[in-house]
């Protein structure tokens, strides 16, 4: 989608430069700045998120390590 928006003219120098040294086209450095700006004001949307790579990576649980966590509780005074 096409749209206009203004900015300051120093922020605006400051895309250019970081879009020539990261090798984008202006729309794609906005469009992924924006992206990561909506991502970082939706905090559902982050949940959600580090969910799904924790479901991906959570490890079984181990059974010593459990019975000795719980050897550790048990010994601890409250």
């Amino acid at each position: 989608m096409k749209t206009a928006v203004s900015v300051p003219d120093e922020v605006f120098s400051a895309a250019e430069r970081l879009a020539k040294r990261l090798e984008l086209s202006r729309s794609e450095l906005y469009s992924r700045a924006l992206d990561e700006y909506v991502a970082r004001h939706s905090p559902d949307q982050v949940t959600e998120a580090v969910d799904l790579v924790c479901a991906e990576v959570q490890p079984k649980p181990d059974p010593f390590l459990t019975a000795a966590a719980r050897r550790v509780v048990e010994k601890t005074e409250w």
